[in-house]
Order: structure tokens, then C-alpha cells, then sequence
């Protein structure tokens, strides 16, 4: 007997579980997403603290690799309601297992819940007195990062964006294969590793890091260190705010994790995979159809 489903099996459960994971209260499905935002936001901050006195860029990617997917472990495991994990639903919307406007109004309240649950823990870790350590080094490293991420010109977050949910995407798809804990621990594991390594952005990590960035800033200690450290210049380190954090990186990040995860995954993964629920595949590619029968239905 086979330890792990086949990848039509998986798709067959998935279909089903997310038929009733949708059908959830609104309520319940914040709290499942603010879980979610908490703990990629814990992974976060780890992979931070774990690589922030490290000169070496390379091996310091590595170590955070190494650090990051216990967020998404949690979250698998947990059940918890992650976005860009989430964007796969539309494979179910494809297949009218639910109305189109049904699965938009579950995301959107999936997005604000993670975004709830990575600014409360991005507030209490800089209350906490964690960004101290090394004499205020780690401040100052959350402060880069968040430098970084805000000065990412539109098209390369917008990229960036795509390549990160596809392996998202290949992990939750990967967790749903194994039939035991190990195994999904596992399946998350090294794509999510491979993501942090190459450097892809994630919204819902960013809903940590940029915040957090924003929370660093404040202090004048760790805005010093990154001068000295990284060789920020003040206007870089005023340009970390939260009406940058939304326009000039959540936006294109977003729209990015989006495409990637139904365009470039699970619209093809069903393509190859899902069977046909009362017509054609050619009805994927029949938008103005699906925009009548499942919006206004």
C-alpha cells in the first residue's frame, strides 16, 4: 500500500476539502487566516534573527531557507487560511463546485487575515526588545530588508511575485500527497527553502517584514546601525512607510502571487489532473461563460 497519493488523488481531495473550507463562516475564516498570518510572520522573524549577523549572502539565504518553512508547516497542519496557498480555489470555481464571487469573497477575507496576523506580530516583536539583539543589529537588518522591499521597482515585485506563489503553490500541493505528518512536513519543506534562497517575494511575509521594517525605523539606534552597517541613506530609510509598503510592494507582490499561483499552477495542474465536472475543459478559457454562469448565478 502506497505511503502517498497520487497527484490525481490529491487533486480529487483537494477539491472536496476545499468545497468545505469555503462553505465556512466568515468569522471562522478570519481567525483561520489571522493564524496563518501569525505564523508565516513567526517564520519571518526567525529566518531574521537566524541570518542577521551573517556577511555572507549566500549562505545567510541558505540559513533562512532553513528557518522559514516552519511557518508554512504550521499552517498546513493547523488548517489554518493562507492567501496565496488559498489562490488554488479557483480550481474549484473552474469546476463550479462554487460560485466564482464566492471564492473572491473567501480570498479577500483570507488576505486581510493574514495581514491582521503578520502586523500584530511585526508590533510585538519590536515591543518585545527583540530587534536589540547584537546591539541593535537585528533592527537595523529588519530595517534592510523592508529598504529593499519598498525600493523593488513595480515589474520586479510583480515577477517576483509570480516565481514565489508557484512553489508555494507546488508545496500545499506536495503536504496533500503525503498521507503522515513527516511526509507533509517534508513536501513543504524544500520548495519553500527554494523560494527563500532565490530571494521571490511573498505577500503575507511581506505583511511582516515591511511593518516590522516600519516598527525598526522608529528607532533611531537601529536607523543608525543600518547606516553604518548596510550603508543606508536616510532617504531610504524614510521611504519605509506604510503608503510604500502598499502601493510600491503589496500591490505587484500581490498581483504577482495571483498569477502565479492560478495561472502558472493550479489552472494547469487541473488541466493535466481534474476531471471535467458537467462539461469541457474548454470552459477554463471561456471567461465571459464563467462570468455568466458564476457570477451572477
Amino acid at each position: 500500500m502506497q505511503n502517498f497519493f497520487s497527484p490525481k488523488e490529491t487533486m480529487s481531495n483537494y477539491l472536496e476539502g476545499s468545497e468545505k473550507r469555503i462553505q465556512n463562516d466568515s468569522f471562522k475564516i478570519i481567525l483561520l487566516a489571522v493564524f496563518a498570518g501569525m505564523f508565516i510572520a513567526f517564520g519571518a522573524g526567525g529566518s531574521s534573527l537566524a541570518v542577521h549577523n551573517i556577511a555572507e549572502a549566500g549562505i545567510a539565504r541558505l540559513v533562512a531557507g532553513l528557518v522559514f518553512p516552519v511557518g508554512l508547516m504550521m499552517v498546513i497542519l493547523t488548517g489554518a487560511e493562507l492567501f496565496t496557498g488559498d489562490c488554488m480555489f479557483i480550481m474549484g470555481a473552474c469546476q463550479k463546485r462554487y460560485k466564482m464571487l464566492t471564492m473572491i469573497k473567501v480570498l479577500v477575507l483570507v488576505y486581510f487575515g493574514n495581514m491582521i496576523g503578520g502586523v500584530l506580530i511585526a508590533i510585538l516583536t519590536s515591543f518585545s526588545g527583540q530587534f536589540d539583539y547584537t546591539a541593535g543589529l537585528l533592527g537595523a537588518y529588519t530595517i534592510k530588508i523592508a529598504a529593499g522591499k519598498v525600493a523593488l521597482p513595480f515589474y520586479k515585485a510583480l515577477i517576483s511575485g509570480i516565481l514565489c506563489n508557484i512553489l508555494v503553490c507546488v508545496a500545499v500541493f506536495m503536504a496533500g500527497c503525503a498521507k503522515d505528518i513527516v511526509g507533509k512536513l517534508f513536501a513543504v519543506f524544500f520548495p519553500i527553502l527554494l523560494f527563500v534562497v532565490c530571494g521571490f517575494e511573498h505577500c503575507v511575509a511581506n505583511m511582516y517584514y515591511i511593518p516590522a521594517g516600519i516598527m525598526a525605523r522608529a528607532n533611531e539606534q537601529y536607523a543608525a546601525v543600518a547606516m553604518e552597517q548596510y550603508g543606508l541613506t536616510m532617504e531610504q530609510i524614510s521611504n519605509i512607510s506604510w503608503s510604500n509598503f502598499f502601493i510600491h510592494n503589496l500591490v505587484p507582490v500581490t498581483l504577482g502571487n495571483i498569477i502565479g499561483g492560478m495561472l502558472a499552477f493550479a489552472i494547469p495542474v487541473l488541466l493535466i489532473y481534474g476531471e471535467s465536472k458537467g462539461g469541457s475543459f474548454n470552459e477554463l478559457f471561456k471567461f465571459s461563460r464563467l462570468r455568466g454562469s458564476n457570477l451572477s448565478d
